[in-house]
C-alpha cells in the first residue's frame, strides 16, 4: 500500500487544497451552503487555510479579505464538525487558531453566527467562545461577528 504522508500531522487539522472532494461533501451540510447555488470552491479568492481532520470529520476555512461589510483580518469562512475523535470543536478551533496566525501573523481572526441556523439558539457561537473569540458587533442581517486577536509575542 503506498504510503500517504497528508495524513499524519502533528495536531488534529492536516491543510488540504480548496475543491477537495471530501472537504466539498462535507461543506454541502453546513448551513451557509444552502446560500450557494453551485460550489467549485468552498473558499473563493483571496489568501486561504482549508483544514480537514484525519477522520475526515470536521472542516475549517480560513480567508484573508476584505469583505463587503468592512471587515478586515482572517476570516473563518466554514467550520463544521460532525462529531470526529480529533477533539472537541473548541479545542479544533482553538488548533486552527493557531494554523493560522503560523500562516498570517498578528492578524485578527473573525467570523459570523448566524445564531438561528446553530444548535445552541440560547448560546450561539459557544464553542468559538470557548475558544477565545469576543462577541465585537452585530451585522445588519442579525449575525453575531466574533473575533480573536493573537496573543502577545514574550521577546
Amino acid at each position: 500500500m503506498p504510503e500517504q504522508p497528508f495524513l499524519f500531522s502533528d495536531g488534529p487539522w492536516i491543510e488540504i487544497k480548496d475543491g477537495n472532494p471530501t472537504a466539498m461533501s462535507i461543506f454541502l451540510r453546513h448551513y451557509t451552503a444552502k446560500q450557494r447555488r453551485k460550489v467549485f470552491q468552498l473558499l473563493g479568492p483571496g489568501g486561504k487555510l482549508l483544514l480537514l481532520t484525519p477522520d475526515a470529520r470536521a472542516l475549517f476555512g480560513w480567508r484573508k479579505f476584505k469583505s463587503d461589510a468592512g471587515e478586515t483580518g482572517v476570516n473563518c469562512a466554514v467550520f463544521r464538525n460532525e462529531g470526529t475523535t480529533a477533539g472537541r470543536s473548541s479545542e479544533l478551533i482553538l488548533a486552527a487558531k493557531e494554523i493560522a496566525w503560523e500562516r498570517w501573523p498578528g492578524e485578527r481572526l473573525y467570523t459570523y453566527v448566524d445564531g438561528s441556523k446553530v444548535r445552541h439558539k440560547r448560546d450561539p457561537g459557544r464553542c468559538f467562545l470557548r475558544a477565545g473569540f469576543k462577541v465585537c458587533g452585530v451585522t445588519k442581517s442579525g449575525k453575531l461577528i466574533l473575533e480573536s486577536f493573537a496573543r502577545e509575542i514574550k521577546l
